[in-house]
């Protein structure tokens, strides 16, 4: 009888083996299905938008302060009123929550006890976890009238309304992601320009914010991606008039808003108003793949690396 003991280590190894590749099938299939998706949408957009381009010249189309497609006698396809009413929502939902949100942020990393961090953070988050149908209804019932009492002329739906409930929406993804970035910047740093004898307030503003400028630019910027593609909450609020003004009090319409119009409405498929919206949409896609990339850029830019 054999006494020679047993070799497990090639079995084990075989095993091990195979597990990995296992795991790197599955891995790979799933960055795959997301790419596919990815490319999957462009395609359907470019492809729709040919169609559309075919019968709308691109000058027409990015240069046109018109935006009537459904026009009986003369239909006008600018899409300068759509643009300018995403950057109105855009640029007033910015300049609200950019502040509040950093502002928030250094409270939390800086003065913040561990105690009233674990409860504000995660109410924050709480608030970006609520539907944005709801943020619409909210201002159309409760800032609309509040605007409508310090200036009687607004309308019941505006441009200052979407700006002000988009800017609420993206507090606490300003918030949360310079928190994060705050927070990751070492103590010694803190320390050091505690030793030579700077107050809270300096090392707040002139050590942690400049060592964490890359985290909070990305947060600023893809916050603002956020408010160039919030659809409900402007439909809602600001309306379906697409006009050129400067006034903040009057209706606007976005391209998300007009996207939700057009695609809820009679348009019937394959009509030049239906093909509108692949335009539409290849546009605000272009818009928004530009803000990532500038983030991105940003983070590589102004990173900081510490040991």
């Amino acid at each position: 009888m054999s006494t020679e003991p047993i070799d497990l280590s090639r079995n084990g190894n075989d095993v091990g083996t195979i597990g990995d590749r296992l795991a790197r099938y599955i891995f790979f299939g799933c960055a795959a299905v997301t790419i596919a998706t990815t490319l999957a949408i462009v395609l359907v957009l470019v492809n729709g938008a040919t169609d559309f381009f075919s019968t709308v010249s691109l000058t027409e189309f990015f240069t046109g302060t018109d935006w009537s497609p459904r026009a009986a006698d003369n239909p006008s396809f600018g899409v300068l009123p759509l643009v300018w009413g995403t950057l109105m929502i855009t640029v007033g939902s910015a300049l609200i929550a950019i502040p509040i949100g950093t502002l928030t942020a250094i409270y939390l990393s800086e003065y913040a006890s561990s105690r009233v961090r674990r409860v504000v953070k995660p109410t924050l988050e709480i608030l970006a976890g609520i539907p944005t149908i709801v943020y619409g209804f909210f201002a159309l019932s409760f800032i609309t009238p509040i605007l409508q009492q310090i200036y009687p002329g607004t309308g019941t739906f505006n441009a200052a309304a979407g700006a002000i409930v988009v800017g609420v929406m993206i507090i606490p993804m300003v918030s949360s992601i310079s928190e994060d970035a705050m927070s990751s910047v070492p103590d010694s740093l803190r320390n050091a320009a505690y030793g030579l004898g700077a107050t809270k307030l300096e090392v707040s503003t002139q050590v942690v914010l400049p060592a964490s400028l890359s985290g909070i630019l990305a947060a600023y910027v893809l916050a603002i991606s956020r408010a160039i593609g919030e659809t409900m909450a402007v439909t809602l609020a600001a309306g379906a008039l697409a006009q050129v003004t400067m006034n903040p009090f009057a209706e606007i319409q976005t391209m998300t808003a007009y996207m939700v119009e057009i695609g809820t409405g009679d348009a019937s498929v394959g009509s030049i108003g239906y093909q509108s919206l692949f335009a539409i949409g290849l546009t605000l896609f272009v818009m928004t793949f530009l803000m990532n990339v500038l983030s991105m850029w940003i983070r590589s830019r102004y990173r900081e690396e510490y040991q």
